[in-house]
């Protein structure tokens, strides 16, 4: 069998980051607060990583992890090293994230906290802080929102605008084993890794990947694929899902109501070709499948004094874009590199600035390329 060789986190050169040791609040340990606390941790500063949610590991869609050509700096590059396995494809957002939760767990300079949600984020000029569920107080030089779509860090940067909107449409998602699908139907080693059927008034995203250890031999891989329906808004209303024009959680597999099971059964039959036939009927039939209301947001600041958004804190693009993760990823290490200069006085403040500076316009065009899709595809 063969194995994908781990990679880990390069040591940084002792010479590219010269500062006071600082410390940082990450507010969301997904794939954006896990890539942004390794970035700072490599910086040279104590990182402290709250995730509401519990450390059980989770799953997700595919995602595109190969465009190192836009990888201008050591940090950029080390970590798409280490979230794509070394490998220039397209991955398993649980294989990512696995990867980046082992690197964090080696880094003695961050410290994790799952079942820790925060209410409440403020600073004075001196530092930044938030407050726990529970009524901890914790202080850092910066506070750093990288708690997704829904972000309550986000609510203190821009109060102005705090939600991210519904693009008129959703997303079913899932990843299956290669021998889930019945032996006829399981794609040969000369088959395309990405395919694209269109449907009526919809279409498929399929791709082929490794599987959990890496390997990509024949019976050993998994099948992703993301389903775009503009046809169901109503259920994302009725299952409380989008709620005005905000979203608010995605639909998992246990809470689909089974006549729409068996509608996307139905259309599955009459649309798709195998092996995405077979894969789309097994994910139904087993519930293994995740609807995801599209969210977008044009961020018109990414800083607040000691605040900083990363990630869909800051950004929301639709999938469509394949730019999420890379958007992300530069989010971190371009914020690394802003905030290695030092920490005392106002370095901080004005650090952030830079950061978004550097960040703000790129990521306002990016999800407003794709807002020209949502516009037509979604209703």
């Amino acid at each position: 069998m063969k194995k994908t060789k781990q990679v880990g986190f390069p040591a940084v050169p002792t010479k590219a980051f010269t500062h006071p040791t600082g410390t940082a609040i990450v507010v969301g340990a997904s794939l954006a607060g896990l890539m942004t606390s390794l970035a700072l941790a490599r910086a040279g500063l104590r990182v402290t990583l709250l995730e509401r949610g519990s450390a059980m590991p989770r799953s997700g869609a595919v995602l595109q992890v190969d465009s190192g050509d836009v990888d201008q700096s050591a940090t950029a590059r080390a970590l798409r090293q280490l979230a794509s396995g070394g490998l220039r494809s397209a991955e398993a957002w649980s294989s990512i994230e696995k990867r980046l939760r082992a690197e964090v767990r080696a880094t003695p300079s961050i410290e994790v906290r799952y079942d820790t949600p925060i209410q409440t984020v403020d600073q004075d000029q001196d530092a930044a802080w938030v407050v726990t569920a529970t009524g901890e107080m914790l202080h850092g030089d910066m506070v750093i929102g990288a708690d997704g779509y829904r972000s309550t860090v986000r609510q203190h940067v821009a109060p102005h605008k705090p939600d991210a909107t519904f693009a008129g449409y959703m997303i079913w998602v899932a990843v299956l084993d290669e021998l889930d699908l019945p032996a006829q139907y399981r794609p040969s080693l000369k088959a395309p890794a990405i395919a694209m059927p269109n449907g009526i008034g919809d279409f498929l995203l399929g791709t082929i990947i490794a599987g959990p250890d890496g390997s990509r031999a024949l019976g050993e891989r998994r099948l992703g694929w993301a389903w775009y329906d503009n046809t169901r808004n109503d259920l994302l209303l009725r299952q409380g899902c989008v709620v005005g024009n905000v979203v608010q959680h995605s639909l998992t597999g246990p809470n689909i109501p089974a006549q729409t099971l068996k509608e996307l059964s139905a259309q599955a039959a009459a649309r798709w070709p195998q092996p995405w036939l077979a894969a789309t009927q097994h994910c139904i039939q087993m519930r293994a499948l995740t609807g995801l209301p599209i969210a977008e947001y044009v961020p018109d600041r990414l800083v607040n004094g000691r605040l900083a958004l990363v990630g869909d804190a800051g950004h929301v693009l639709t999938p469509i874009t394949a730019s999420g993760f890379n958007a992300s990823l530069q989010d971190a290490a371009t914020l690394a590199e802003c905030v290695a200069t030092g920490v005392g006085d106002t370095a901080i403040p004005d650090a952030l600035r830079t950061y978004e500076a550097r960040r703000l316009y790129l990521v306002q065009r990016l999800v407003q390329g794709g807002q020209s899709f949502s516009r037509s595809f979604g209703r």
